[in-house]
């Protein structure tokens, strides 16, 4: 294991290629980021993707519970409270996007292999892949709701890209998503048996025809997905497509909210509990939601997580993102005391500040690339 609980590694391939795989390797915590991590990790992204001779990148996880349960919040939490270093959360959100923003623009193929956990941050870096595999153990979730942040990491971009209003539902519910919801909803590409990871990366090392690398991938995928079948179950997501429809279809977010809080005596657990968690979820985290996807729907990826920044850095600012994280992961009584009680009670002009630049001088991601190139 390394210093920085990164292994990277390069495969031999075919005609002198070979393909790089990237392997979190912190299962301790369900394989959260830290700070140490993410500036190796884009370096090597990035490395990997400008070598001609690299033909494939592959981002895996250590352990069978987690591909990446996101950041290391604790950490996160004592530089907000004065119990460590003041410039961590900056640091941090800083690199993180700028991390998840180029593995979006890797011209490079690359495979993230999402097994078990893929949460908030891991989201990001998952959803950012070029081909994105879940396995029957997969679930998907950015519940940022229950700790007074917001889905960040690009989650403006693809949240939005989710059909019928099912990224805001998701959003505002912190549901969580099966392998096969991934599937229908386009959050994932391919589902594979786990245990046939193994395999699958051999057979991308056999690759003898590297002229279409994306293409040749996709057929290792495609085959490996039809000899190693994940087991899924049915797609809630799927099942209760017109009822999230339904109960948000509202002008505004008192309308939204109400009709998901509704959902609650509909019987299902699934709906029960992304009921319960917008129901004891931050308030002022359902107004940064709604405000972030419906004025992002027309964002490009670059401008998305250059407002997500602000947004992030304007949490660490305010007292809900602390409070919620103190609730739910350092004293663990559950039971934050939210700035405000309820999502009517949310000034506009509260809100409006958490999309305010909370620095002087040009924005921090300002050189990132509008495309690939």
């Amino acid at each position: 294991m390394t210093e920085t609980t990164i292994v990277f590694e390069e495969l031999t391939s075919t005609n002198g290629k070979r393909v790089g795989r990237a392997t979190i390797d912190n299962p301790t915590a369900l394989n959260a980021l830290t700070l140490d991590m993410l500036e190796p990790l884009h370096k090597q992204l990035t490395a990997w993707d400008a070598d001609a001779e690299i033909a494939a990148i592959v981002i895996d996880a250590s352990g069978d519970r987690a591909f990446c349960a996101g950041g290391n919040i604790v950490a996160l939490y004592k530089g907000m409270t004065g119990q460590g270093d003041p410039d961590y959360p900056d640091r941090f959100f800083t690199l993180e996007y700028r991390l998840c923003h180029a593995i979006h623009m890797l011209a490079t193929p690359c495979v993230a292999w999402g097994h078990g956990l893929v949460m908030g941050g891991g989201m990001g870096v998952f959803s950012a892949a070029s081909h994105r595999v879940v396995t029957g153990a997969s679930t998907l979730s950015m519940p940022e709701i229950r700790i007074g942040l917001f889905p960040d990491c690009g989650a403006t971009w693809f949240f939005n890209r989710l059909p019928a209003r099912l990224g805001l539902f998701v959003a505002l519910g912190g549901a969580r998503l099966g392998a096969q919801d991934a599937l229908v909803s386009g959050l994932a590409d391919r589902a594979i048996d786990h245990a046939a990871k193994a395999e699958v990366i051999d057979a991308l090392t056999r690759i003898t025809d590297w002229s279409q690398p994306h293409a040749a991938v996709d057929r290792v995928l495609r085959q490996s997905a039809k000899d190693h079948p994940a087991e899924l179950g049915a797609s809630k997501l799927l099942e209760h497509a017109m009822t999230i429809r339904e109960a948000t279809d509202a002008a505004t977010l008192s309308g939204i909210v109400g009709g998901i809080r509704k959902l609650g005596d509909a019987g299902d657990p699934w709906l029960v509990e992304a009921a319960t968690n917008l129901d004891g979820g931050c308030p002022v985290t359902a107004h940064l939601i709604y405000r972030q996807l419906r004025h992002g729907r027309y964002l490009s990826l670059k401008q998305a997580v250059m407002r997500e920044l602000k947004m992030a850095l304007q949490c660490t600012r305010h007292p809900d993102f602390a409070e919620g994280v103190r609730a739910l992961l350092v004293d663990k009584d559950k039971t934050p005391h939210w700035h405000f009680e309820s999502v009517s009670a949310v000034p506009a002009d509260y809100v409006d500040t958490h999309f305010r630049a909370p620095w002087d001088g040009d924005h921090p991601l300002r050189d990132l690339p509008d495309v690939k190139p």
